[in-house]
């Protein structure tokens, strides 16, 4: 199976131990869960413009020590990878059997992994916070040596504010390893700022800018050239051939006080080298059009950066944490190949929906989502909540409602929909995942239409809705739609293996635009950008 342009839903442990050989990925980016104890909503826009009435737990910032984090322990123990069992086991000794503990031991299992799937010239990049970027970098000294450590890479994240009581956390912390003794390395540049770009003020008669530089060797290591050169005895940079080509281009300039320097052009300057600070790419405010409504979604001119810095067109990057996606995007967009995995249905249906809106026509793979009513019933029977987002995502239903049932009253999903032309409307979907289902689903949906004021209801369910459920969904009635000039049942029941056949809400002139943030349309194989 390929696994370039795939997108995966799984622990990224087990999906990488299934589908990823040794060896076969260029570059790694990560930006795992940092272990902050902060439960982040993803936010779908409503057409009234209020996020707030559909707020969905997209996922727990948190770990705890239990029988999972218990067994990342010992995988780490029998992996053979002596010195990260002994640096984890010493954590454990001082850190005690805590939540950070469990982080960490699920960290070190998965870093073993991401080591083993690399190219002996692939990189890997761990974006963290300070919560525990300390005890990461120590995991990767231990996992790929602490001779493979290239940089501590620190991005300003956000502007200057008052955190009281502490200097103001406004970085974070990216991690950069190379697997090899010589990774692939693509140098980067930015311009130059306006105080050294003054530094050019001579003008050639063809307006050229350009400032001079030194050409004698004098007191650099390594040696140089002696001998006259138009009258001028030094001891030069490079041999009498070089200083002759230079001379033939008009690229010396012959001082008033007869010594001999080099002429170098603004219009020939890469810029200035990337360094380990980054302050030129700033987060996404709330109004950035690329903003998707994730709460942890990075900058794709910062993913951008790291891809093109660590690897070359056609090249294969794997985001084990993909989140909303942001680097399988970027790596799209530069020409390489991607790989995406996420534990979360949510996240998933999310990156999907953005690659095909900004690049129309692209062709990935979705693995590990549901393909037949079996896969369909053994994802509810294991997982309930994940069942419930992948149903959402078969009918394009917005998620809605909380892991906690109540809040939400039985609402799972909405469906944004024009029953007249400058009027929107929401039609409620309900998704049922036990083996059977009665006449009170249908209720208690007709309960929340009517207190939504929503026309229509949908109820998704594995299970075949028996005689007095559709009696009691028939006798909720008809809604008619001036715009399409069709009635349409007010509510409607769909099972499973309806969906897998094709069958969707029979509602009229959805708005999928209405909903879901869209990415923007992405521009392909165009020229890759010099400077990031």
């Amino acid at each position: 199976m390929t696994i370039a342009n795939s997108l995966f839903y799984g622990d990224n442990l087990d999906v990488m131990r299934t589908h990823f050989p040794d060896g076969c990925v260029d570059l790694v980016y990560l930006d795992p869960p940092f272990n902050s104890n902060a439960n982040y909503n993803i936010l779908f826009r409503s057409p009234t413009g209020s996020d707030a009435d559909a707020q969905v737990q997209a996922f727990e910032d948190s770990w705890h020590w239990n029988d999972a984090a218990e067994d990342a322990f010992d995988q780490v123990m029998q992996s053979g990878h002596a010195r990260a069992f002994d640096l984890l086991a010493a954590f454990r000794s001082a850190l005690g059997t805590n939540d950070m503990m469990a982080y960490l031991a699920m960290m070190a299992i998965r870093l073993i992994e991401l080591h083993r799937v690399l190219k002996a010239q692939g990189s890997l990049y761990l974006h963290c916070d300070p919560t525990a970027s300390h005890y990461l970098k120590l995991l990767l000294d231990a996992v790929f040596g602490a001779e493979r450590f290239r940089n501590e890479i620190t991005w300003k994240r956000t502007a200057a504010h008052s955190d009281g009581g502490r200097y103001g956390r406004n970085t974070d912390t990216i991690l950069f390893y190379a697997k090899g003794a010589k990774p692939r390395w693509n140098p980067l540049f930015t311009p130059y700022d306006a105080d050294y770009a003054a530094r050019f003020r001579n003008r050639d008669p063809d307006g050229r800018l350009w400032m001079d530089d030194n050409l004698t060797a004098k007191g650099l290591s390594g040696g140089g050239y002696s001998y006259a050169y138009k009258g001028v005895t030094s001891y030069w940079r490079m041999p009498v051939e070089t200083m002759e080509r230079l001379d033939r281009e008009g690229r010396l300039h012959f001082t008033r006080t007869g010594g001999i320097r080099l002429k170098r052009y603004l219009d020939e300057a890469r810029g200035s080298p990337v360094q380990a600070l980054w302050t030129d790419i700033p987060a996404l405010n709330s109004q950035a059009q690329e903003r998707l409504g994730y709460p942890t979604q990075k900058p794709i001119a910062l993913l951008e950066r790291i891809i093109a810095a660590s690897s070359d067109p056609g090249d294969l990057v794997l985001d084990p944490f993909c989140g909303c996606g942001t680097a399988v995007h970027a790596a799209e967009k530069l020409g390489r190949r991607w790989a995406g995995i996420d534990v979360t249905h949510l996240a998933i249906g999310l990156i999907e929906k953005r690659m095909r809106a900004a690049f129309p026509g692209v062709a990935l793979r979705v693995e590990g989502t549901p393909r037949d009513c079996a896969a369909a019933a053994d994802l509810a029977r294991r997982d309930p909540y994940q069942f419930q987002w992948w149903a959402v995502a078969m009918v394009d239903a917005v998620p809605f409602g909380r892991r906690r049932k109540g809040a939400d009253g039985g609402i799972d999903g909405i469906i944004y929909f024009r029953p007249e032309r400058r009027q929107t409307a929401r039609a409620l979907v309900s998704v049922k995942g036990g083996e059977r289902v009665g006449v009170g689903v249908v209720r208690d949906l007709h309960s929340a239409m009517e207190r939504e004021r929503a026309p229509i209801g949908v109820v998704l369910t594995r299970s075949t809705p028996s005689a007095p459920m559709l009696r009691e969904a028939a006798a909720v009635g008809r809604f008619h739609s001036e715009a399409t000039g069709r009635s349409y049942a007010r509510m409607q029941i769909l099972t499973v293996e309806e969906l897998f056949r094709g069958r969707r809400p029979d509602i009229p002139l959805v708005d999928h635009a209405a909903a879901f943030r869209t990415a923007p349309r992405e521009r392909v194989g165009g020229e890759q950008a010099v400077l990031f």
